[in-house]
């Protein structure tokens, strides 16, 4: 009991630290750019194996079409976990009979009692239509959204069957919102990306449940007597540009691919402008050496018209140069003609001269016609006429409607099983598993430590060390020795960093009085010293480390991995210094890098206590509460099949954490 009355003293004295100064700051640099121009560094260098394995795939035919093989294969590593199909269930909700063509309002379950709402548009006549899938951009009103309608009229009146597919998040499949079908964040990339967030957590993504719900709409339109099943093609916008590219990788049903306004270069884009929307972002994708223009090249060589805006906010020169790999593996293949780029001076979107070359490309390869297609004045419909639910959203129109988070959370609960048989491996097995997901070595790679000085705090005299291991972010610690014999070390990480803590009165006059501690103050990476600036987060990701958290999980090195290997070099730091290498060792933590200290503690035995306070209890919380801030620093992909936090807990040993 003293002791836990101790804990609860110490914890307190969070509440009493003084404001930030730079006195305490270590690295005399830049800081807040680090842990970001690491990530970049590490991930261009993943991107550059990518690129020698893609000239080395061009010396021959025979090469490159292992190379299409091999990465076809990789994106369907990542896109591994669909749910299960259930019965479609379609049903035709409404007609409109149009100029030459009608409207079809349509709803089909692409899981068991998750419905997906969408418009199909039928030519005139008789007989077999080629058809095409449309996949909607961002924009709310999703299939309503005028270009769209458009370019489904002029496909249309051109003889193609259309298929225009609300995305989730938009329009009448708004997923989180009240019991009156309003949404609870502020639009749909704010929605996919906390999605996003709590589906890693279960081993998937918002782009595969897309993925899988465009599969299933082609399930439903080769349903149909209208459609030749031989003659498919898919396109899309901006989102429905990064639908488009994902589906002619996974889905070989697919015959011709036109996407507009996103291909770019993925390694450009993540190191200026950072990572997109959660739809957009699959974990592992930079582990797998997955470029964008990989995506189309998996499909090589089917015929692909890429169309681009000049002045788009996705680079253009990143457009070039996936482009330039396309063109350089379809020349391999003996099929230059199947490729092209249209580039129209303007913006973002598919504007009338795009729709135009996109119906024309797509003629040319069903229709054997490349005859310039014109656009006429089309009149276009309100969402409201469009819409196909009864009440204009899923979740009020089926009220056992299953969304993505309830989803999310089936999966949770259909991994007990998964996570007792983990819990049961014997320990050695189990640490193993978790240096997987952390993505680290423990083999303790040699550190170096550099003294850079001494500051003068208002109770104590600290030192300013720098721990450094080859090719990793410099460490920040500030280090109070007592002048007799040290028989404990206190180590204290803070989520707001190191300095809230140094100048607490109650704190270090603890700790002076016992005349035997020695206290460290470490911040671990992307915390203290070298948290990144939020104002080069975008707020409606929840998320104040969402760039480099997003990277991170894209190159396979997630962030609460990285801050655990920094936690784990303090130990092996301490391990290493004769004045503390016999002392007993306790870590608090405050925040979320509670999770890193709790992995420490798990492989590290050398912790004898650790208090956690402010930190997240259990991965479930953010499947439940979906809409919570600065939660993507503490995702491992596809976790909670092995372990919750409480689990991790009991392997560390109870007794030895306590949890406020």
């Amino acid at each position: 009991m003293k002791s836990k009355s101790i804990v609860v003293l110490i914890l307190s004295f969070y509440g009493v630290a003084a404001f930030a100064q730079k006195q305490y700051n270590v690295l005399d640099w830049k800081t807040d750019v680090t842990l970001n121009t690491y990530l970049v560094q590490q991930m261009r260098q993943q991107y550059g194996v990518r690129n020698v394995k893609l000239n080395n795939a061009l010396k021959s035919k025979q090469q490159t079409l292992a190379y299409v093989k091999a990465v076809r294969q990789s994106a369907k590593e990542i896109f591994d976990k669909l749910p299960e199909k259930s019965p479609l269930n379609a049903n035709m909700t409404g007609k409109m009979i149009r100029d030459g063509y009608r409207i079809e309002k349509v709803i089909y379950q692409s899981f068991k009692n998750h419905h997906v709402t969408a418009n199909l548009y039928v030519p005139n006549g008789t007989g077999k239509f080629p058809a095409v899938l449309l996949f909607c951009g961002h924009e709310d009103v999703s299939k309503a959204t005028e270009s769209y309608q458009k370019t489904a009229i002029l496909l249309a009146k051109n003889g193609f069957v259309v298929f225009v597919i609300d995305p989730i998040s938009q329009s009448e499949r708004v997923q989180l919102t009240d019991q009156n079908g309003k949404s609870l964040t502020r639009g749909a990339t704010t929605e996919h990306t906390l999605l996003n967030l709590a589906a890693n957590l279960v081993g998937t993504s918002v782009a595969a449940y897309e993925l899988f719900d465009n599969q299933r709409g082609l399930d439903y339109l080769l349903t149909r007597k209208e459609v030749d099943a031989t003659k498919i093609g898919c396109m899309g916008n901006s989102g429905g540009g990064m639908q488009t590219i994902y589906f002619a990788a996974i889905d070989e049903r697919v015959k011709v691919m036109v996407p507009c306004s996103y291909l770019a270069s993925r390694e450009n884009t993540l190191a200026t402008t950072g990572p997109a929307d959660g739809c957009a972002q699959i974990p592992n994708e930079g582990a797998n050496l997955l470029e964008m223009s990989d995506y189309l090249i998996a499909a090589a060589p089917k015929p692909t018209l890429v169309l681009a805006g000049r002045y788009d906010f996705i680079d253009y020169q990143g457009t070039l140069q996936s482009f330039e790999d396309l063109k350089r593996i379809y020349k391999s293949l003996e099929a230059p003609e199947k490729i092209a780029l249209f580039t129209y001076d303007d913006g973002h979107g598919i504007a009338k001269p795009k729709r135009e070359k996109a119906v024309q490309w797509f003629r040319k390869w069903f229709y054997n016609d490349d005859r310039p297609v014109v656009e006429a004045d089309l009149e276009v419909l309100t969402d409201q006429e469009l819409f196909a639910s009864e009440k204009n959203k899923v979740s009020l129109s089926y009220p056992d409607e299953v969304t993505v988070q309830k989803y999310n959370q089936i999966l949770w609960k259909n991994y007990a099983e998964s996570r007792s048989k983990y819990a049961a491996l014997p320990k050695l097995q189990k640490q193993q598993l978790v240096r997987k997901l952390l993505n680290i070595d423990t083999g303790n790679a040699n550190i170096s430590v550099e003294k850079v000085g001494i500051v003068k705090a208002k109770f104590a005299e600290f030192q300013k060390l720098i721990i450094r291991k080859n090719h990793e972010v410099p460490l920040p610690l500030l280090v109070y020795y007592p002048q007799q014999t040290v028989k404990k070390v206190v180590i204290w990480i803070n989520e707001e960093g190191k300095s809230k803590l140094v100048d607490s009165a109650g704190l270090m006059q603890h700790y002076i009085k016992q005349q035997d501690v020695a206290v460290v103050f470490a911040d671990l990476r992307g915390t203290g010293e070298t948290a990144d600036k939020v104002e080069l987060n975008d707020p409606k990701y929840f998320s104040k480390d969402y760039r480099n958290a997003m990277l991170a999980l894209h190159m396979g090195k997630p962030l609460l991995g990285q801050k655990t290997q920094d936690l784990l070099s303090v130990l092996q730091f301490i391990a290493a210094t004769p004045k503390t290498s016999v002392a007993s060792i306790q870590v608090n933590a405050k925040g979320n890098v509670g999770l890193a200290a709790l992995y420490a503690s798990f492989l590290n035995p050398k912790i004898a206590e650790l208090n956690i306070s402010h930190c997240l209890r259990s991965y479930l919380q953010i499947l439940e509460q979906p809409i919570m801030r600065d939660m993507y620093g503490v995702v491992l992909h596809n976790q909670l099949a092995y372990f919750d936090v409480q689990d991790l807990i009991n392997w560390v040993d109870t007794a030895k954490v306590n949890f406020n």
